[in-house]
């Protein structure tokens, strides 16, 4: 265990932590809507089991995210998925889909509806968990990403109240996490199988140079929608 600790790519475990909460901030609204009809002795464990179950589900989807995209061409078609999931993030569509979400009225049926909410709300955070784990060794890749998801979950679900205000006030922060996902974008588009196969290794060099453009093409992009939406 100290081993794991002390070799794993921290980096990447920040850059997991970073894009959980700011893309699963909506998981807490979803586990306290499919809680909000339990008796409030149960409500406990309707998060707490709830929250496990989606946890164990993403693990797996994550599992075979970063298995799938050493398949050609699917870190580009990931990597172009970051890439409007990051430019959403700054630009956010008017569009509310809690409302869909109804409150359990017994623990099971609250739990499964946690559970599968989070499986349908969950596709960008796969990619974009996938796409930072890659950073890591083939042999922690699995384990940094569970390090990474059971720091983050309990600050989205019993912290997301603080870190909404926080990004309420520091609007900067959400600019800084939608420029994370271009970086991680970029760097994963340019390490594509397909590419790599027929030109051989990246360089450093011409790997940050993507990172860095993939990170500003989504600030840039984000900023002149949102501002066209202002205009409309």
């Amino acid at each position: 265990m100290i081993e794991f600790l002390v070799t794993m790519n921290w980096a990447a475990v920040v850059q997991i932590i970073i894009i959980d909460i700011l893309l699963g901030g909506d998981n807490a609204v979803v586990i306290a809507l499919a809680c909000r009809n339990l008796p409030a002795n149960q409500r406990t464990k309707g998060i707490i089991w709830g929250t496990v179950g989606a946890i164990v589900l993403r693990v797996i989807l994550i599992a075979f995210a970063v298995a799938l995209l050493q398949v050609p061409f699917l870190k580009l078609v990931g990597g172009a998925l970051l890439l409007w999931i990051g430019v959403k993030l700054v630009a956010p569509a008017d569009e509310d889909g809690h409302g869909n979400v109804q409150g359990g009225s017994s623990l099971l049926s609250a739990i499964k509806t946690i559970i599968v909410a989070d499986l349908v709300m969950s596709i960008d955070n796969v990619i974009a968990i996938a796409g930072a784990a890659q950073q890591a060794d083939p042999d922690h890749q699995i384990g940094l990403v569970i390090f990474g998801l059971i720091v983050s979950i309990p600050i989205i679900v019993w912290g997301s109240q603080i870190v909404l205000k926080l990004i309420d006030r520091f609007p900067l922060v959400v600019t800084a996490g939608a420029g994370l996902l271009g970086w991680i974008a970029g760097g994963m588009m340019v390490t594509d199988i397909a590419i790599t196969s027929r030109i051989g290794d990246i360089p450093p060099v011409a790997y940050y140079a993507c990172a860095v453009l993939g990170a500003l093409a989504v600030i840039a992009c984000g900023e002149l929608l949102k501002r066209r939406r202002g205009g409309a």
